[in-house]
């Protein structure tokens, strides 16, 4: 039976993040908000309870899950290596909209999803979700949709589509409406911007003159 707290009351705030600090403990999933969508999550270490996301969202294998993390330098505990322009990005892009895909650490045991030895990761600004990440470590997360659905921006419509398969939902009120995260792909030789969305090529040049656009040839 899933359970729902109004995160704008100090006490329920404080009850609801511990129960999403237990439930993600044991492999179950929440629902919290990020500065574009409500999301759903579950540790991104427990292999069952990535099953159960994936399970829930009737989602396959081939799109594999982002992570997101609380802290900027989580980061280098689950990436092989930010590289100086992943560095550069992170630096002045998080927290914030912006997804890495780089290069995972192949010792960590996690199943993703078919990631090809990659992992996508990013630290959200919502303080909501900065503070639930900050106590539960690397969290996997995606927008809490079913196949097909658009993305939510209440909690009312992520309760609506995932209903008790969710353990726990935060609710802090509408996402704001805006363009999705920004998505950069340092695997390369050449960092390159695969989605163009909160933070525009213009900007992410002004830190990293080198990157490539989504369309630009490969060098």
């Amino acid at each position: 039976m899933s359970r729902r707290y109004s995160c704008d009351i100090p006490d329920e705030r404080e009850l609801g993040l511990s129960a999403a600090l237990s439930a993600c403990r044991r492999g179950e999933l929440v629902v919290f908000p990020t500065e574009t969508v409500y999301a759903v999550a579950t540790d991104a270490f427990s292999i069952e309870g990535v099953t159960r996301l994936r399970e829930a969202q009737r989602r396959d294998r081939t799109t594999p899950i982002p992570v997101l993390i609380g802290r900027p330098q989580t980061a280098d505990g689950i990436v092989l290596s930010l590289g100086p322009n992943g560095r550069a990005l992170t630096e002045a892009f998080w927290p914030g909209p912006l997804m890495l895909i780089a290069p995972a650490h192949p010792s960590l045991r996690w199943d993703l999803g078919d990631t090809h030895g990659t992992v996508s990761v990013r630290m959200p600004i919502h303080p909501l979700a900065l503070e639930l990440l900050r106590q539960t470590g690397p969290l996997a997360v995606t927008a809490a949709t079913v196949a097909g659905s658009q993305a939510p921006g209440s909690i009312d419509q992520a309760e609506a589509l995932l209903g008790d398969n969710v353990t726990v939902y935060l609710d802090a009120g509408p996402c704001p409406e805006g363009p999705p995260s920004t998505v950069v792909d340092i695997t390369g030789a050449l960092p390159r911007a695969l989605r163009i969305g909160a933070f525009s090529l213009e900007l992410l040049r002004e830190v990293v003159p080198e990157l490539l656009g989504p369309d630009d040839p490969a060098p």
